[in-house]
């Protein structure tokens, strides 16, 4: 009765409610009847057990669980946009404290005002990291971010073509190509480039609205994107850099001092975990005279009648609080306490703690990649990375990627994953601070058994 409430003699009366109704379905199918046949499934899942008891279900979820490798058990080198960052225990604590944890949308301030400061805190932290003028109170997570930059750079331009990169991260550049083809502007994916070399600068037209880079790209390239950021301007365009290390803005030049006009970032790495893929927080910052046009929600600060500080919504351009046609985006929400997580963790590390974490990433991946440099067969491809690079394999990167399983080692993400059929030889390589000598050691090891 827990899970399935509903007796036969409840679906006999529903129905014969039903029937009395216009709608007249005699049967639980007859309301179905609008979807077409052929997408209609016409019996139960093959496999699939009709019913089982908790306990029974217990026990099978859980064996399937336990053929999981967790990344919390083993030496991982996972990264591809989401990497594992040690969360130090006081980040749990504080965010799972009641007036946190259940605290509704701050619709009304006076009675907000501790979650409206946190937001208003996560704005300010943001715009430090990114270089820019202003930062809004967080987004669904990084690639979500990207499509709303570029609908963002649309309207600010009135034009409605974006280039994209070709280092851009697959998922990221697919959200935006959706979006591109039901809200009705022009995606220009440009060709994977795993060596980071193409010339964006030379696509820039009168049609152009924006041009999106990601620094660090996907396959793991630095680069500086201040000449990049000064042809599009040239030509009216936007340029939006995308980060989905947050850790990067310790240590590389943020995004505004290249002159990006829009950062949008996921912001996992600071305060969230793995989680499986979700949930995680999207970071969004643009320049100030943007600021009208920018999706989500801006909180601000204030004095009352009596001259003390308080925080109020400055901004919500959102169908909830304005006409529809006036919106900017129809994101409904924002990952409030993903943005907690993100702004007590960094204010944990502070200034120099974050940086010095950003400088401990970078030289993990030093050490990693000169590691696998010395296993035969191995070559790097990178000029340049923070802690994520890409290596070149004698022989297909998933078939590797399964035999260093085997020895528990999750030895990284097979560029083919993210792009089917493509690159089978490359392999994304992550490493951060959770990565001991031990680990990379087995790593180079075990990569080296595998390819013999």
């Amino acid at each position: 009765m827990r899970y399935l409430p509903l007796t036969e003699a409840d679906r006999r009366s529903m129905l014969s409610a039903i029937q009395a109704s216009p709608i007249k379905a005699a049967t639980v199918d007859d309301l179905f009847r609008d979807v077409p046949k052929a997408a209609r499934r016409p019996g139960p899942i093959e496999g699939l057990t009709n019913h089982m008891g908790e306990l029974e279900v217990e026990r099978a979820l859980g064996s399937m669980a336990a053929r999981n490798l967790p990344a919390g058990s083993c030496p991982s080198f996972l990264g591809a946009g989401a990497y594992r960052h040690h969360v130090p225990a006081t980040v749990d604590h504080l965010v799972q404290r009641g007036e946190f944890l259940t605290a509704y949308t701050p619709y009304q301030p006076e009675v907000s005002q501790g979650t409206l400061q946190v937001l208003f805190e996560f704005q300010t932290q943001v715009a430090l990291l990114t270089g820019m003028d202003v930062a809004n109170a967080s987004m669904y997570d990084g690639a979500t971010s990207c499509a709303e930059a570029v609908m963002m750079a649309n309207r600010v331009t009135r034009r409605k073509k974006a280039v994209l990169s070709g280092g851009l991260h697959p998922h990221y550049r697919d959200v935006t190509t959706t979006d591109a083809r039901f809200i009705g502007f022009e995606a220009d994916a440009r060709p994977t480039d795993p060596m980071g070399s193409e010339d964006l600068a030379a696509l820039v037209d009168e049609q152009t609205s924006c041009v999106v880079v990601q620094n660090p790209s996907v396959f793991g390239h630095v680069r500086d994107y201040t000449a990049l950021a000064q042809a599009c301007q040239a030509r009216g365009a936007l340029l939006i850099v995308v980060v989905t290390e947050a850790m990067s803005l310790g240590l590389l030049t943020p995004p505004g001092a290249m002159g990006a006009d829009i950062v949008a970032a996921e912001g996992q790495s600071l305060g969230n975990t793995l989680n499986f893929g979700g949930p995680y927080v999207g970071l969004f910052a643009v320049k100030e005279k943007y600021v009208r046009q920018m999706p989500g929600r801006l909180c601000g600060q204030t004095v009352d009648a009596d001259g003390r500080r308080g925080f109020v919504l400055t901004l919500s351009t959102r169908e909830q609080h304005i006409r529809r046609e006036k919106a900017t985006s129809n994101i409904c929400t924002n990952s409030g306490l993903c943005a907690l997580a993100f702004s007590i963790h960094l204010s944990l590390l502070g200034e120099e703690g974050f940086t010095g974490l950003a400088r401990l990433n970078h030289a993990k991946a030093g050490q990693l990649a000169d590691r696998l440099a010395g296993v035969k067969g191995v070559e790097i491809v990178n000029d340049s990375f923070f802690n994520e690079f890409t290596v070149r394999l004698p022989k297909p990167a998933a078939g590797v990627v399964e035999e260093l399983a085997q020895r528990r080692i999750l030895g990284g993400v097979p560029v083919s994953r993210l792009y089917p059929g493509e690159m089978e030889d490359l392999l994304l390589v992550a490493a951060t601070e959770t990565n001991t000598d031990s680990d990379m050691d087995a790593f180079a090891k075990a990569l080296s058994e595998v390819l013999s």
